[in-house]
């Protein structure tokens, strides 16, 4: 029987019943993620090593060089079967811990710092000895399933691991509320930027905050073969290591993924410059409070040179001035900001002023409200692209335009298609779309309000006053009539 992403789905989800009602799901996720993770490269390598020592006949020599050219190597000690045996063992935090350390110290290129924020031997996180020792054997021995082959031959499809990485992220990010939006954009807006800014045939492609990875993997899979590159930065040490995990399990092994401030320092650079790249996708925090103004002016990279400096507690404008940075000649970006950046004043008035008159808007797009973890406000996107042949700004209202769910609003295909269509047409559709040309925008104060533009407005029918009365009349006599019999009925009954 083959493994399928349900069967992933089921049986990593419920080995979260370790930890529920001793961890909160943000907390818990790392060891849930690295586990999965781990099994991953186990099974993979196990394979391997099969298929090697059969090759080679089992010479030792051969073998050896053999799996030093794989993707990954693992020693005996760091293996799943190996956790397993030891799963009894006083001291399992530790031996776990050991064989990440080894993990990443035998592929050292690749897997550095890729557990750098989960401790499987935390008294803190995980309990005492005793206490510790019971949720890793249990932990261990729901991801020894046997349904959970994580095999290459076994699985139902290359696709199918990577999948339930992201299905596995999206429920955490549900359960953890404020702080999931901190790591996850939801799947539909992913799939909406990345088919807004349709990365194609060797382009090189970048999140300057990327989160988990979701937005560069699917701007990835808009190219349709493995002819990309892909770049990312984020702050946060344990999200940039999920992201690094989801890149392998979705089979993007060349993935280069920074860890720290893109703002304060950016890390993709070529020749001591910014790199540039071809398409852009970015969520960033929305409206970030102290997001490094006070060293913006002094910049070794000229970011802010040609731009007013953003406000100090708003750094929307700043990972767009940055982004616009890293535009090469050609490229394009779509990015995910609050609607305060379309009519904020002071010096957001004066970048965005500045970005239309370079003609490097191409759209805005009002997205419907309580869509991503952890806010309910309703956010849009804005596309750039350099080198625009258009001299008009697209204008598209889908805030009404949702499927309700129980926590959040979602979009589906259909809406999707809608928004999607309408931008590529360029299309002006009533009461959705509109084409706004420069001098508009210009009349309008470079206010970029979507309502300016897009009217909504429903005129409430007109209700005829005289017929209204005439209801009243008519139902008032009917209550007396009711209120007449009951009142006979009551007396026929003595009472």
């Amino acid at each position: 029987m083959k493994t399928t992403q349900d069967i992933i789905n089921n049986v990593v989800w419920k080995a979260c019943d370790t930890f529920r009602g001793t961890m909160d799901s943000s907390q818990y996720k790392d060891y849930i993620l690295s586990m999965l993770f781990v099994k991953y490269l186990s099974d993979f390598y196990t394979e391997k090593l099969e298929q090697i020592s059969a090759r080679y006949d089992g010479d030792a020599e051969r073998i050896k060089r053999a799996l030093e050219r794989e993707k990954f190597i693992l020693d005996d000690s760091c293996t799943f079967e190996f956790l397993l045996k030891n799963k009894e063992a006083d001291n399992l935090g530790e031996i776990i811990n050991k064989a990440l350390a080894k993990i990443e110290e035998d592929n050292i290129e690749k897997l550095e710092g890729i557990f750098r924020n989960v401790d499987f031997n935390s008294r803190q996180m995980l309990g005492d000895t005793k206490e510790r020792n019971s949720i890793l054997k249990n932990l261990l021995e729901d991801f020894s399933d046997i349904r959970l082959d994580l095999r290459p031959s076994c699985l139902a499809d290359t696709d199918i691991i990577g999948n339930s990485y992201e299905y596995l992220i999206s429920h955490f990010a549900s359960d953890a509320g404020k702080k999931g939006g901190e790591f996850f954009t939801p799947s539909e807006v992913s799939t909406l930027l990345a088919k807004l800014v349709a990365s194609k045939e060797g382009d090189r492609i970048y999140d300057p905050t990327c989160g988990s990875g979701s937005l560069l993997i699917k701007a990835a899979q808009e190219v349709g073969n493995n002819n990309f590159a892909i770049y990312g930065q984020e702050r946060n040490g344990q999200t940039q290591a999920l992201c690094r995990m989801n890149m392998y399990l979705h089979e993007i092994n060349d993935a280069k993924i920074a860890w720290g401030d893109t703002i304060g320092n950016p890390l993709h650079l070529e020749n001591d410059h910014l790199m540039k790249f071809d398409v852009i996708v970015a969520n960033p925090p929305f409206s970030l409070d102290k997001w490094g103004a006070d060293t913006a002016e002094n910049d070794i990279f000229k970011r802010f040179a040609n731009y007013a400096v953003p406000p100090k507690s708003k750094g929307d404008y700043a990972f767009v001035i940055h982004m616009i940075q890293s535009l090469n000649e050609n490229g394009r970006m779509g990015v995910v900001l609050p609607h305060g950046v379309l009519f904020r004043g002071s010096s957001e008035g004066k970048i965005r002023q500045k970005l239309i008159d370079e003609n490097l808007l191409d759209a805005v797009i009002g997205l419907p409200a309580n869509l991503f973890f952890g806010t309910s406000i309703p956010a849009c996107i804005l596309v750039f692209k350099k080198n625009r042949q258009h001299q008009d700004i697209l204008f598209i209202d889908a805030s009404n335009d949702f499927d309700k769910a129980k926590n959040q609003n979602n979009l589906n295909d259909t809406q999707l298609a809608k928004i999607l269509d309408t931008y590529r047409a360029r299309q002006e559709i009533e009461k959705y779309s509109h084409l706004a040309t420069i001098e508009e925008i210009q009349e309008n104060e470079y206010n970029l309000n979507i309502p300016r533009y897009v009217d909504t407005f429903e005129e409430e029918e007109i209700i005829d006053l005289d017929a209204t009365k005439t209801n009243i009349a008519r139902l008032e006599t009917e209550i007396a009539d009711i209120k007449t019999k009951m009142n006979n009925y009551l007396a026929e009954l003595g009472l």
